[in-house]
């Protein structure tokens, strides 16, 4: 599978090169766009300053320049958090996307988004503070009428980012299994 993966809110970090490592060693081709050039943030509220100084547009117009010379051969588009809501944004307004892998985050779906039978697949934290149970149950239901075919997977007890090793949300227990599910979704990926 073709992967575009997008970092969260603090930028490209270790964590985020080895994902895409893992996803590499599992077989894939996998882009990492860096849509901060270059700067990273220590803390969330460094990277919220961070993204609001470039702003969502910007950020959302680097992205697709990222991903629009391998659209066309039907990307699997991923993210981690600030990332996730980037790649679901892509993702639904790509109709050769051939899934949506999404890491601790979440996007408003636009009014009419259509897609044929999306795979999409979600791990969130549980309880996420930036993804509360409210915010996930009406997220679903709209993109299962968006045409998505949608897995939540939830982590009781994790924090927000917690499949980075490098942040104190981390961890291990849940940052295993979601690899293991998130690559044997990718499996399924490459049979269709």
């Amino acid at each position: 599978m073709n992967i575009m993966l997008f970092h969260s809110v603090y930028g490209v970090r270790p964590a985020v090169h080895a994902a895409a490592e893992r996803l590499r060693a599992a077989g894939h081709q996998v882009r990492v766009p860096d849509l901060f050039e270059g700067q990273t943030a220590e803390t969330v509220e460094a990277g919220r300053e961070l993204k609001e100084k470039i702003g969502q547009e910007e950020l959302l117009r680097r992205a697709i320049l990222a991903a629009a010379p391998y659209s066309d051969e039907g990307l699997v588009y991923a993210g981690f958090s600030l990332g996730g809501s980037i790649a679901q944004n892509l993702a639904l307004g790509d109709d050769k996307a051939r899934g949506l892998l999404l890491m601790h985050g979440t996007s408003d779906i636009a009014e009419g988004a259509s897609v044929e039978e999306l795979p999409v697949q979600l791990h969130v934290a549980d309880p996420d503070p930036f993804e509360p149970h409210d915010w996930l149950s009406a997220w679903y239901l709209q993109m299962q009428r968006a045409g998505a075919d949608v897995e939540i997977y939830r982590y009781p007890g994790a924090g927000h980012l917690f499949t980075d090793p490098g942040l104190p949300d981390y961890d291990e227990e849940s940052a295993e299994l979601t690899w293991r599910i998130a690559l044997g979704f990718l499996e399924t990926l490459q049979e269709d």
